[in-house]
C-alpha cells in the first residue's frame, strides 16, 4: 500500500474511509509485484492497481465488501483453465490480495496513517502486517523506523513485535518488500504466522557526470524511471539549470572530488558520460571500488579499450573492469541523445531485474524478472 501512499495519505488527512487490497505473494507471470496496492474509499473511488487490469473490478468489490462488514480477508486470484471468462490473470500467474478496512475507529488506523506519511514524505519506513495466521490477528500493523524504534503492534505478545521490528529493519536497510514465514514457537500465539513486509526508502540515486545534451535527455529518462537525479560536471558553463530544468540536483565539482563526498549505496546508478580521460579515469578508479548498482560510461570501442588501459595502469583489476558497463548502453541502434538515453535505461532495468537484453518475441525467457528479490525468511523459534 505504501506505493500509493501520497494519495492515501491526504485520505486520512482528510479523514475518509476507505479500504487498501495489497499484493502479498505472486507466482508466475504476474503483472505486479508485492506491494502494489489499489485502495476504495467510501464513495466509491479507486487509486492503484494490483493487476495491470485482469481481477481490478473483482478486488474493487471486496474492497466495498470490507468497508461495509469491517473484516480484512486475504483472496487468491489465478488462471481458470476450465473457464477463461472466469476472473483471474490471463498471463497464467497467481497472486495473492490482501483487504484490509481502515476506518474512523480500527485500532489499525493510527499505524497504518502514520505509515503513509513517512512514505508520502519520503521518510525511510517498513509497514509490516499479518498475512496469514489467526483470523483476528490478520491485517495487524506494526511500523518500523531506520533507527529501529517502532509503532503500533500486533496484539499477542510483544516478543513477537520485537521479533518481526528486527526482522523489517533487516528489510527496510536493504530497501525490499516480502514475507516473513514465522513457525508457531516463533509466533507465541499459538500458530505460525506469515507477515507482509513494505518498504519504503527515498528513491535511488542517479549520478550523470558529463554535461552534454545526452546527458540532458538521459536525466529525463532518469526521472520518469523514479530517480533522484544528480548531474555533475567541472565546467560551470554547461552545468547550469538552464540546460538541466529536470535535474533535482547540479553540481559543479570535479566528478571524482564530488563522488569521493556524496553517499551512495547499493541501489544508486552512476553513468559517466566525459568521455575524456582527465575525467574519466580518476571518476572509474573510485567508481568501480564503490558498492553500487551499476557503473557505465560512455565511449566508442576504442575510447573504451584506451581507458580500460589507463585503469589499469592505475591499479584497477579486472575484477573491478568487469563491473564497468562500457560502451554504455544496451544495442538499439541508437543515435539521437533521446534514443541513447533509452539504450542506457534499458541496461539499467536490465541489469536491475537480471533481464537478458534480447527481444521476447521467440524467447523462452521469463517476462518479469526480479534479481532483487529473495524467497520468504523463515523464522522457526525465537529463544
Amino acid at each position: 500500500m505504501l506505493d500509493i501512499a501520497e494519495e492515501l495519505h491526504r485520505w486520512v488527512e482528510q479523514r475518509r474511509d476507505f479500504a487498501v487490497a495489497t499484493v502479498v505473494a505472486v507466482g508466475g507471470s504476474a503483472p505486479r509485484r508485492p506491494g502494489a496496492a489499489l485502495a476504495v474509499d467510501s464513495d466509491g473511488t479507486a487509486i492503484g492497481s494490483v493487476s495491470g487490469g485482469c481481477v481490478e473490478g473483482a478486488v474493487y468489490e471486496l474492497c466495498r465488501q470490507a468497508l461495509q462488514d469491517g473484516e480484512t480477508v486475504l483472496e487468491r486470484f489465478g488462471y481458470s483453465d476450465e473457464d477463461a471468462f472466469a476472473v483471474g490473470l490471463t498471463c497464467g500467474g497467481i497472486i495473492d490480495i490482501l483487504v484490509t478496512p481502515v476506518r474512523a475507529g480500527d485500532p489499525d488506523r493510527p499505524v497504518l496513517g502514520s505509515a503513509l506519511a513517512a512514505a508520502a514524505t519520503g521518510e525511510a519506513a517498513a509497514l509490516a502486517r499479518i498475512v496469514g495466521g489467526p483470523a483476528e490477528l490478520r491485517g495487524r500493523a506494526l511500523l518500523v523506523r531506520p533507527d529501529g524504534s517502532y509503532e503500533g503492534g500486533f496484539g499477542a505478545h510483544p516478543e513477537l513485535d520485537r521479533t518481526v521490528a528486527g526482522e523489517a529493519g533487516a528489510f527496510l536497510d536493504a530497501g525490499r518488500t516480502g514475507t516473513l514465514e514465522i513457525g508457531e514457537q516463533g509466533s507465541r500465539c499459538g500458530a505460525p504466522l506469515t507477515v507482509l513486509v513494505e518498504s519504503s526508502v527515498p528513491p535511488p540515486r542517479m549520478i550523470v557526470f558529463g554535461a552534454i545534451d545526452f546527458a540532458s535527455a538521459l536525466v529525463r529518462m532518469g526521472k520518469f524511471l523514479g530517480f533522484h537525479v544528480t548531474v555533475c560536471d567541472a565546467r560551470p558553463v554547461f552545468a547550469t539549470a538552464t540546460r538541466f530544468p529536470d535535474a533535482d540536483e547540479i553540481v559543479v565539482e570535479w566528478p571524482h572530488t564530488y563522488l569521493e563526498r556524496t553517499e551512495v549505496d547499493a541501489r544508486t546508478v552512476l553513468c559517466v558520460l566525459t568521455h575524456d580521460a582527465k575525467f574519466d579515469v580518476p571518476l572509474l578508479r573510485l567508481a568501480l571500488r564503490l558498492p553500487v548498482a551499476y557503473v557505465g560510461a560512455m565511449g566508442s570501442r576504442r575510447t573504451h579499450l584506451d581507458r580500460n588501459d589507463r585503469l589499469r595502469e592505475v591499479g584497477i583489476t579486472e575484477l573491478e573492469l568487469a563491473r564497468l558497463r562500457s560502451p554504455i548502453g544496451l544495442d538499439l541502434g541508437a543515435r539521437t541523445p533521446e534514443e541513447t538515453a533509452l539504450s542506457i535505461a534499458s541496461e539499467i532495468v536490465a541489469d536491475r531485474r537480471g533481464g537478458s537484453g534480447v527481444s521476447l518475441t521467440g524467447a523462452h525467457t521469463p517476462i518479469h524478472h526480479d534479481a532483487t528479490s529473495a524467497a520468504a525468511r523463515r523464522i522457526g523459534s525465537v529463544a
